[in-house]
């Protein structure tokens, strides 16, 4: 491999396994505010457990984020230097302002959230935990109008080869920004409600029967419920965005080679980019017109269209399909636990199992959806603007390898006692309740 694809998957391995903690940490604090406002409104103590319990997740989750963000910054200056050389004065400003304005803020407050339950009012607790929520929140915007922008770059003008910023609002709050926030707040939403079911499913059957695991495991259930027909709209309009500003990817993400219409919405299907074919295709006539121009016979552009100027097409295809794919695995077991539990009350066998099968399910569709995202901007680093093979560094392939390889390690180990530790503080918890005497016997012996 060459210089240019090792750094591409450098950078696409450091990105990988940061976005995975804030995806989380984002809607887990606002998880936390809800625990702490319905204690304060109840004064029922499971909601401070469930919130005890969620914090130290929060605490880990966020730590990770930070760590795993500072080498992307490094590679900005190592490997992708014709990156802030060409729009720095654009990407710039907008990373600073999401640390001055947000990072400071989480990171004050969470220390509140963590060690001033006791050492401070309830009324400062709580504020600090909304702040934290606040902050990740905003950190989001921030980096969102800088990615979004890189994909649908406005208000700016080029001298001498670089970018100047002429419009800072039209920057923050360029065409594809709003579609590309709702849908990225909806998939951190998701992820860390799917994260706390499925944790506390976990600890249900390891009759784990106290209180909080069943106030925890009936607000991840529902707010999952009630997350993902938001976030199918707003993929369905974050869709018809990109038709607008990026057809080339659209045309990748269909597997659709020839402009026309009445293009069918393939369910699986061979991309061959060699033969500009696909091979062994499954498909809904007419749908994938009728989905993106509301018309049976509404026309697509294909991938000929844009020869030697469209991404890559096998890897936004099914990185597509995965995750519509887990977006309805998310969408039955929600619903079905929702009426699961309005029927009976406690969750079943079959539908604890499930939300521990679904319990990083957020992961897997955020990842699919960012690799659609990212890979389906190729060739173009900033869309028209800079290309990714003009901004590369001269950083040797062998280091880029190494480092690379020694990256993959090190991330995989920290995910690893990630999830390692998640479970070992659940498995406490489910200790401490049977020493207390709130567990019942494990549920599968339940059942029987």
């Amino acid at each position: 491999m060459d210089a240019l694809i090792l750094a591409r998957l450098q950078f696409a391995a450091n990105i990988s396994f940061h976005i995975l903690f804030p995806t989380v940490t984002i809607a887990l604090g606002w998880v936390l505010l809800f625990f702490k406002l319905r204690f304060n409104a109840t004064g029922d103590q499971k909601w401070m457990d469930a919130y005890f319990q969620w914090v130290k997740v929060f605490a880990l989750t966020f730590a990770l984020g930070v760590v795993s963000g500072i080498t992307m910054s490094f590679q900005f200056g190592t490997n992708w230097p014709g990156f802030m050389k060409t729009v720095g004065n654009i990407a710039g400003p907008l990373l600073a302002y999401e640390v001055l304005t947000a990072f400071f803020m989480e990171a004050t407050f969470i220390a509140v959230m963590l060690f001033g339950f006791r050492r401070v009012p309830n009324w400062l607790h709580t504020t600090a935990t909304f702040l934290v929520a606040f902050g990740t929140t905003v950190s989001a915007f921030w980096i969102i109008a800088l990615n979004s922008w890189m994909h649908t770059p406005v208000g700016y003008e080029m001298r001498d080869g670089v970018a100047h910023a002429t419009d800072w609002l039209a920057i923050v709050f360029n065409p594809s920004m709003p579609y590309r926030l709702v849908h990225m707040l909806l998939a951190s939403g998701l992820t860390a409600t799917f994260l706390v079911a499925g944790v506390s499913a976990w600890r249900w059957l390891k009759g784990d029967r106290a209180p909080a695991v069943l106030a925890a495991l009936r607000t991840g259930v529902y707010a999952a419920a009630a997350l993902i027909p938001l976030q199918i709209l707003a993929g369905d309009m974050h869709g018809l965005n990109t038709l607008e500003h990026q057809p080339a990817k659209v045309a990748a993400m269909e597997g659709h080679w020839e402009t026309g219409g009445h293009v069918p919405l393939l369910l699986f299907a061979l991309p061959d980019e060699k033969a500009r074919t696909n091979h062994f295709e499954l498909g809904i006539p007419s749908a994938a017109s009728l989905i993106l121009r509301h018309d049976p016979a509404g026309v697509i552009q294909g991938l000929n269209d844009f020869e030697g100027k469209h991404p890559p097409v096998a890897p936004v295809f099914f990185s597509f399909r995965i995750m519509v794919g887990t977006g309805m695995a998310m969408l039955a077991v929600s619903w079905a636990g929702v009426w699961m539990l309005r029927r009976r009350g406690q969750p079943s066998v079959w539908l604890a199992r499930a939300l521990v099968a679904m319990t990083f399910s957020g992961w897997v569709a955020t990842l699919a959806g960012w690799y659609v995202t990212e890979i389906g901007r190729q060739p173009w680093l900033v869309t028209g603007v800079l290309r990714a093979a003009d901004a590369v560094g001269p950083v040797p392939a062998s280091a880029i390898g190494l480092s690379l390889a020694l990256y993959l390690a090190l991330y995989a180990g920290l995910l690893v006692a990630y999830i390692t530790v998640i479970f070992k503080l659940a498995g406490k918890a489910v200790k401490a309740g049977k020493q207390a005497g709130l567990n019942g016997p494990a549920l599968p012996q339940a059942a029987g």
